[in-house]
Order: C-alpha cells, then structure tokens, then sequence
C-alpha cells in the first residue's frame, strides 16, 4: 500500500465535488488525474494534502491513517504539491524560495544559532548545496540567483516544482505543472517529470494537456462530476466510449 483513497466523498453545502472516489497510487509511477473542468480533481488534492477534511470516506498513505491531518503533518510524511497559480515569493531569488521548502529539515535551534555559529554555517551550507543538487535536476541552476519571478513562466513553474521536492516528499502532488507552457516548455517538462520519477519520487499529477499525460503517465485515472468513470492506461482509457463522450473526443482530435 501505498497511497490509497477509499469512496472519497468531498460536499461543499450541496454540491457534491467528489463522490465516493477509490483509487490506488503505487510507490514509483507517474498517476494522472484528468477529467473536465470542475470534475474534482483539484479537489482531490485539496484532500489528499490536507487543505481540506473530507466530507466522506479514508486516505492512507503507506498504511497509515491520513484523512483529518493538517497540511504541515501530511507534507511531514512526505507528501508535497504544487498549484494551478503559481505561488512563489516575489521578492526571493531562485534559490530562497527552494531554501524556503526545507524549513522543516533545518537542524539548528535558535540557541544553537547564537552560541555555535560555525555549526550554523555548516547546516547552511548543506541546505544551499541541497537546494543547488534540485535546481541542477529541474535544469535551472544557472538562475539560482535570480529573482524567481523574473524568470520565464516555465522556468517559474520548474522552482514550484524543485520548491516542492525541498520537503523530501516521497510522492509529489502536481497541479497542472504543464498550464501556460509553449511546446518546448513542454517538452523539457516531460523530461523533468521522467527524471523526477527516475531520482525515487512518485509523482500524482492533475493535467489537460493528453500529449504530455500520455507520454509519461503508468496509469490514469478519469473523473466526471465528481466520480470516477474509467481508470487504466493511455491506450485504454483513450478508447472508453463513456471517457470519450465526457472529455475526451474524438481521438483524432487528441
């Protein structure tokens, strides 16, 4: 087991969001999550990571009990995301914003700081050569001193996602990481996303671009008003008349 929902159900007064969703995410893959606008897929993540208690139903993750925890807790066992609006620091350079995500590993305590400063020095160096090894790995070290919100917008998108690797996530929730980008972008994101899976992180992610979800998605899950009407691979999937009818088309249009 690994991170596991069972007849998830999320209401908002009288709209039911999520409806008695149940789904597996295995440690190692790439699971999308696609399905229309306003079908639940955000919300999902909401759930999953702990900005919102589920209405109905269970989340466990590696065997343990996740639904209710506060987001701090579930990113602490090792679960972090990204969002569909990108939320860095404005006024941060690339690097401090990664800083920022590995807050929680830092070691030293405010005494330690003042009466060992060369301790504190050490950490700090750790820290940066952690925060430079993730930037190298989303290809954009070169930018580590920049301001992050000067950057292109897909090379914003790149420091949310090495932003979110900073937590040591053991599965990362993205959001949508491929909205905004050009072809090219894309396609470097493709690559990312691959070397992300490669370096031990699963990775759940929600997206609309079927070209990037099919070149790099083990198995994909569909949603349509809140439920789960199909599940399989790309080639299955694709060819699901009820998939086909809600959301995707034809597949000649894909």
């Amino acid at each position: 087991m690994f991170l596991d929902l069972e007849h998830l159900t999320m209401r908002f007064g009288g709209v039911m969001a999520v409806n008695d969703v149940t789904m597996s995410i295995e440690r190692g893959e790439i699971h999308g999550l696609i399905g229309p606008n306003g079908s639940g897929k955000t919300t999902i993540f909401n759930v999953v990571s702990g900005y919102y208690k589920p209405t109905g139903g269970r989340i466990s993750f590696e065997g343990a009990l996740l639904s209710g925890l506060p987001a701090h807790q579930i990113t602490g066992r090792g679960i972090a995301r990204t969002f569909q609006n990108l939320r860095l620091f404005k006024s941060m350079t690339v690097l401090e914003n990664v800083l920022v995500g590995m807050e929680r590993h830092t070691q030293t305590s405010l005494w330690q700081a003042v009466l060992d400063p060369v301790a504190t020095q050490r950490e700090d160096k750790r820290l940066t050569e952690k925060a430079m090894s993730l930037l190298n790995l989303l290809g954009i070290a070169e930018f580590a001193h920049a301001r992050a919100t000067s950057l292109p917008y897909g090379n914003q998108r790149r420091v949310e996602i090495a932003r979110a690797l900073a937590t040591d996530p053991k599965i990362v929730l993205l959001d949508e990481p491929a909205s905004g980008l050009n072809e090219t972008e894309t396609d470097a994101l493709r690559e990312t996303l691959l070397k992300i899976r490669d370096s031990g992180v699963t990775i759940f992610i929600v997206e609309h671009d079927m070209k990037l979800v099919k070149s790099v998605c083990d198995l994909i899950t569909v949603l349509d008003y809140g439920k789960k009407i199909a599940e399989g691979c790309y080639a299955e999937v694709s060819r699901d008349q009820v998939v086909i009818e809600a959301y995707l088309g034809k597949e000649e249009d894909l």
